[in-house]
């Protein structure tokens, strides 16, 4: 029998029994990606990141060489560490591993937290073959197993870490890189760590941040698979009346924006009859179209294509849709939040339904790669805008088409392949409280100094001085979760030991705090929230414009009323924040007169619109546009940027707000306006930290509220303002160069 190719060389590198295993699955050869991931890999003296498409064979291009290294016979009592983001691909991952080394007698041990413990003390009892895992297990192992991590990990030979584009820059990522540290420092020696991940916008700080120490090359494989036909459509609807229907199995009566019923109906006809993901903006959504979804089979007595699934489902009912999906006798549709972007296996879908703005340009690249994964299939992205009907009191957030004219913007820079970096910079002092309590948990107690030498000094938290670690553990001492023993070992303290105990130790993010939303006497309803609201900033909620009145942090209370003006809020932290490359983007398709082809009719005309709007509003030579006691700067820059110019006019005694599409100043004159913003070119580069000390409600993050104000500051504006990118802002406003 001939190889899998026969031009290749590194296929007769692998193990002759993970070659039979290749002929078996009838491959006619080995992917791009695959072909060269098996030298590295096999050498085992280096890292290496595999970027490629979804379906692409990542798995196979990291678990071949290493199934090879497994079954050589100096490896017989070896291990590898497969980490994924979720429990549900650890599951699927199982399966096809289980298919690979069932007969090569390479033990496959899942591990999360549905796994039974008979299942883990197969591994706790002979730590060999491959364990899949989730960082929160890991955890739980450092802090329930602490003294075995040296003989667990003994033979430890690969880190894999699935979905690596999912941690970077969050505070989930910060604990895997505090546990990979964690682990080779127990084990005392560097272990090859492999990275997969299908969307990369910045390759050399995907490598920095799967080692932050690393002094050596990184293998980097990226995939050069050819593009397959891409298939678009964008379309815009007018925001309409609410309008009563019913909704839930209790068949409540509620009220919705009557756009998206037309929405829910454009689903329904297009997508019947096939297997589709549909990705709404928060889960709230994702219930109302699933349910109305699901109405629609009903009133035409058909059995039911339409299936919810987010986070907050119970594993019973998001496995049901899951299986229901993988099931290809039957055409099933599932509206989901974005835990349905990653790497779970469903199979091929005939297309992506995207309603609202996408999150960033990489999420719309990792849902587009589940469409079209058959052999001549196309991809096809729909995407469903909503604006609002325009009047004589349009605000120009309004009147421009923010929504439509960003979208068109991210499409544009994805057909140009174009993604976001990962985020970088912030301590991440939230995620360093939680693991600094499982190292006391793992070692039974610690020193100030090994605590330092292990999270800060070589470790995931190098931006923390020792004056500030110093802080920080006051910090901890001061709310009872640390306390010092008469030897200096630092143990845990009271309210220490009970978190450490409870299950939910183990996850260093948390799920965003519900703020109740009042106006008078009347509660409007919940708002989770993901960066902080300011008093005086506006928003929308149930198709009204409020002004904030009042933030109750330790209540959870927002205090509003009524408003001309506002921006939707960030519901269910999908949207994220907004990256410059795609605000400057946004301003070509402003200043250009072509009309994107993928665009509806309707989103031709709001396109036109906005241009129109944009014109009159002479935002092509300027920055700066007046509208009453309201004053609009117009920077075209991202999030970051924009909340740190707010903030510098917040400074100075200007109600200003970062409302997306510019900085709102309210109840300052452009006279005074431009003398705030000559005083701060004068004043030079502004200081993040005092500017942070001005931001209200910065706890965000699951331990934040152990920290003192000066901590959280100092996070705040290391991870959330920039100073430099701000200044620079403040010269071309005033320059009209914006």
């Amino acid at each position: 029998m001939q190889p899998s190719s026969s031009e290749s060389q590194a296929f007769y590198l692998l193990d002759e029994r993970i070659r039979r295993w290749v002929w078996g699955q009838g491959w006619n050869n080995l992917r791009d990606a695959q072909e060269r991931a098996i030298p590295p890999i096999l050498a085992g003296n280096t890292d290496v990141i595999i970027a490629s498409a979804t379906a692409s064979g990542k798995t196979e291009a990291a678990f071949l060489p290493i199934c090879s290294r497994l079954l050589s016979e100096e490896e017989q009592t070896a291990c590898v560490v497969y980490l994924s983001p979720l429990k549900a691909l650890i599951n699927d991952q199982f399966s096809r591993m289980e298919q690979l080394c069932e007969r090569l007698d390479i033990p496959v041990h899942p591990w999360h937290g549905d796994i039974s413990g008979s299942k883990k003390k197969k591994f706790l009892s002979a730590p060999r073959g491959i364990l899949l895992i989730t960082p929160e297990s890991v955890e739980s192992l450092f802090v329930n197993h602490g003294t075995a991590i040296p003989q667990l990990f003994s033979g430890l030979l690969y880190i894999v870490v699935d979905e690596l584009h999912s941690f970077i820059g969050s505070e989930r990522g910060q604990q895997l890189q505090s546990l990979l540290h964690r682990i080779e420092f127990a084990i005392k020696r560097k272990v090859p760590r492999i990275g997969l991940s299908a969307t990369i916008g910045d390759m050399p700080l995907t490598a920095r941040f799967l080692r932050p120490d690393n002094d050596s090359e990184v293998e980097m494989i990226v995939s050069t698979a050819t593009a397959q036909e891409l298939r678009l459509l964008l379309k815009g609807y007018l925001q309409k009346p609410p309008v009563l229907t019913k909704t839930g199995e209790q068949e409540e009566e509620v009220q919705v924006d009557g756009s998206l019923l037309d929405i829910g109906d454009h689903l329904f006809k297009t997508l019947r009859g096939s297997s589709n993901l549909i990705f709404p903006n928060s889960r709230n959504q994702v219930e109302f179209f699933a349910d109305y979804l699901r109405r629609r089979c009903e009133d035409q007595h058909l059995p039911n294509e339409f299936w919810p699934h987010h986070g907050s489902l119970s594993k019973e009912l998001r496995e049901d849709a899951e299986t229901a999906i993988k099931d290809k006798s039957r055409p099933v549709s599932i509206v989901c939040t974005s835990t349905l972007e990653m790497g779970i296996d469903i199979g091929s879908v005939v297309s992506i339904a995207q309603v609202g703005v996408p999150p960033s340009v990489a999420s719309m690249r990792q849902r587009l790669g589940r469409s079209g994964r058959r052999e001549g299939d196309p991809a096809i992205l729909r995407i469903f805008i909503q604006e609002e009907e325009l009047t004589e009191k349009s605000t120009p957030s309004d009147s421009l088409r923010a929504g439509l004219v960003q979208t068109i913007a991210m499409v544009r820079l994805l057909l140009s392949k174009w993604y976001e970096p990962p985020p970088t910079g912030g301590l991440h002092l939230s995620t360093m409280v939680q693991q600094m309590l499982s190292l006391i948990a793992q070692y039974g107690g610690v020193t100030a100094a090994q605590a330092y030498h292990v999270l800060c000094k070589n470790g995931p938290f190098p931006l923390v001085t020792q004056q500030m670690f110093a802080d920080f553990l006051r910090s901890l001492g001061n709310q009872q979760l640390i306390m010092q023993a008469s030897d200096g070992l630092i143990l845990h303290g009271q309210l220490g030991e009970r978190i450490v105990n409870h299950f939910s130790f183990y996850t260093a993010f948390t799920t965003l705090e519900e703020y109740r939303l009042v106006s008078g006497d009347r509660t409007l309803g919940t708002l989770p929230i993901d960066r902080p609201v300011a008093e005086g900033s506006l928003l929308i909620f149930g198709g009204k414009r409020w002004l904030v009145l009042e933030v109750d942090a330790p209540k959870k209370v927002i205090v509003l009323q009524p408003a001309k003006g506002g921006k939707a809020p960030v519901f269910g932290g999908e949207a994220g924040w907004t990256h410059d490359r795609i605000r400057q983007e946004m301003f070509a398709v402003y200043t250009e007169k072509d009309i994107p082809v993928f665009l509806d009719a309707q989103a031709k005309e709001m396109l036109v619109e906005a241009r129109e709007s944009f014109k009159r509003y002479g935002l092509t030579n300027r920055s700066m546009l007046v509208q009453g006691s309201t004053t609009y700067l117009f920077c075209w820059m991202g999030d970051r940027v924009l909340d740190t110019l707010a903030a510098m006019l917040r400074s100075k005694g200007t109600k200003a707000a970062n409302e997306g599409i510019a900085v709102v100043a309210h109840d300052a004159s452009p006279d005074e306006l431009r003398n705030n913003l000559e005083t701060l070119i004068k004043e030079g580069l502004p200081d993040a930290y005092e500017l942070a000390r001005t931001v209200a409600n910065k706890a965000c993050e699951k331990y934040d509220l152990f920290l003192a104000d000066e901590l959280l500051s100092a996070d705040y504006a290391a991870s959330k303002l920039d100073s430099n990118g701000a200044l620079s802002t403040l010269h071309k406003l005033l320059n009209g160069t914006c």
